[in-house]
C-alpha cells in the first residue's frame, strides 16, 4: 500500500479530518487509499499556531490513512488564501502548487514505527520486526472490516 510522509502536527490533522488538503511542490496522477506517515521532524511554530503540545504527537510512524480524490492546482495566491482553513498552511504564496484532496480519514489506534521518505512510497509490512505491532494492526483491520463494513 502506497504511504505518505507529513510533518506533524499536519499527520495528526489529517488523520484527525481538520486538514483536508495536503499542499505539495509536485503533483500526482495517483488516486485512492493510502497510509499516513508522522515524519520525525515537528514544525514546532505550526504547533504553537494551533495550540497543539509537541509531546503529545506521535512521529516517526504510520499513525492512519485517507483517501486522495483528486489535485488541485494553485495558479494564484488568492486560491491558495481561499483554502487556507482546508491546508492550514501560514504561507500565501504558490509555492506548493498543488493540493491533495482528502476524504475519508482513519486514525490507526496503534501508531505503527516506520521510516519514512520522500514523495508516496509503498509500505512493506513484512519489514515491521516488532510482533506485537503486527498482531495490534492485523487486530484493528478485522475490527474494521466486521464493525465499520456490517
Amino acid at each position: 500500500m502506497k504511504c505518505l510522509s507529513v510533518c506533524q502536527p499536519f499527520a495528526e490533522l489529517i488523520v484527525q479530518g481538520k486538514k483536508t488538503i495536503e499542499l505539495r511542490k509536485w503533483n500526482t496522477k495517483f488516486r485512492g487509499e493510502f497510509l499516513v506517515h508522522a515524519a520525525k521532524k515537528i514544525l514546532i511554530k505550526d504547533c504553537k499556531r494551533m495550540k497543539i503540545v509537541p509531546s503529545t504527537i506521535v512521529t516517526g510512524a504510520i499513525i492512519g490513512k485517507v483517501n486522495l480524490i483528486d489535485v488541485k492546482k494553485y495558479d494564484s495566491d488568492r486560491e491558495l488564501k481561499t483554502d487556507k482553513k482546508k491546508h492550514h498552511s501560514v504561507s500565501d504564496h504558490t509555492k506548493n502548487k498543488y493540493g491533495f484532496i482528502l476524504e475519508e480519514p482513519k486514525k490507526l489506534l496503534v501508531p505503527i514505527p516506520y521510516l519514512g521518505k520522500q514523495n508516496f512510497f509503498e509500505f512493506h509490512p513484512e519489514k515491521i520486526k516488532n510482533n506485537d505491532v503486527k498482531i495490534d494492526l492485523f487486530e484493528e483491520e478485522y475490527r474494521y472490516m466486521w464493525i465499520n463494513r456490517h
